[in-house]
C-alpha cells in the first residue's frame, strides 16, 4: 500500500452515548491529518461514573456515507462487550486507514473531511447489535 502524500485528509471524531449508559465517553483528539494509504492511531476515553459493573457495546458509522468503502478500520472496539468496573476509566484505540483508492475515486474528490462516529449503547442480556454490512 503506498500512501497517496498529495491528498491529505481530515478525519474528525466524534462520540455519543445512548440514554439507557451513564458512561463518559469522547475522543481523544478532535482530529488528525491523514494520506491515503498511511496508517492512523486515534484514541477514545471511556468512564463508568457509577457504583456499578457496566457492560457497553459500540457501533460506528462514517460521514459522508459513500466515503465509508474506503475507511478500514485495523483494530476497533466496536462491537465487542466492554465492562467497565465502578469508576473505572479507559483508553480505546482505533487504527485505521483510508484505501488509497479513495483519490482514485471522482465521486472522492471534493471529500476533505471523513467523520468517524462511534456511539455506545448498554449492553443487553440476549440483545445482539447489526454489523454493518452483514445479513
Amino acid at each position: 500500500m503506498i500512501p497517496v502524500k498529495d491528498r491529505i485528509v481530515k478525519v474528525t471524531f466524534n462520540a455519543d452515548v445512548h440514554a439507557s449508559l451513564q458512561w463518559n465517553f469522547r475522543p481523544q483528539q478532535t482530529e488528525i491529518y491523514v494520506a491515503p494509504g498511511e496508517t492512523a492511531l486515534a484514541f477514545y476515553k471511556a468512564k463508568n461514573p457509577t457504583d456499578k459493573p457496566v457492560i457497553g457495546i459500540s457501533t460506528y458509522n462514517v460521514v459522508p456515507f459513500e466515503a465509508g468503502q474506503y475507511f478500514n478500520k485495523i483494530q476497533c472496539f466496536c462491537f465487542e462487550e466492554q465492562r467497565l468496573n465502578p469508576q473505572e476509566e479507559v483508553d480505546m484505540p482505533v487504527f485505521f486507514f483510508i484505501d488509497p483508492e479513495f483519490a482514485e475515486d471522482p465521486k472522492m474528490a471534493k471529500v476533505d473531511v471523513i467523520t468517524l462516529s462511534y456511539t455506545f449503547f448498554e449492553a443487553k442480556e440476549g440483545h445482539t447489535l447489526p454489523v454493518p454490512g452483514f445479513n
